[in-house]
């Protein structure tokens, strides 16, 4: 081994945690961070989004949560000789409140690691 022990680190003066509590500073904001990042998760899953299809006749509301709150049929869109058009305006109104609460999550986590990129 070299003379003077291991560099850069340690408690000699070469960087690590000696003289000032750097990492502590660090470990305070990383908690800080993950906290934010509950409280606005939860802000979320509070929230709602909602989305129409077939011009209006079709709305889903989705909660924060990924589940469907409310499913409102307007009484023109139900026709007995095409239901497969009444369950594509379902799944197409129920998609895009999904996507909107995925945007609107993706955006509010943005904005709170300032663009970083942590998995969510």
């Amino acid at each position: 081994m070299a003379k003077g022990g291991f560099r850069g680190g340690g408690y000699s003066g070469g960087g690590g945690y000696s003289g000032g509590g750097g990492g502590m500073n660090m470990m305070k904001q990383a908690q800080k961070m993950q906290e934010d990042l509950l409280k606005m998760q939860e802000e979320m899953e509070e929230q709602t989004y909602t989305a129409q299809s077939g011009g209006g006749v079709v709305t889903a509301v989705v909660s924060g949560k990924h589940q469907l709150a409310e499913l409102i049929i307007e009484p023109d869109a139900v026709d007995p000789e095409d239901v497969e058009m009444l369950q594509d305006l379902i799944v197409a109104a129920v998609n895009e409140a999904m996507r909107k609460a995925d945007t609107s999550m993706s955006e509010s986590m943005s904005k709170l690691t300032g663009g970083l990129n942590l998995g969510f």
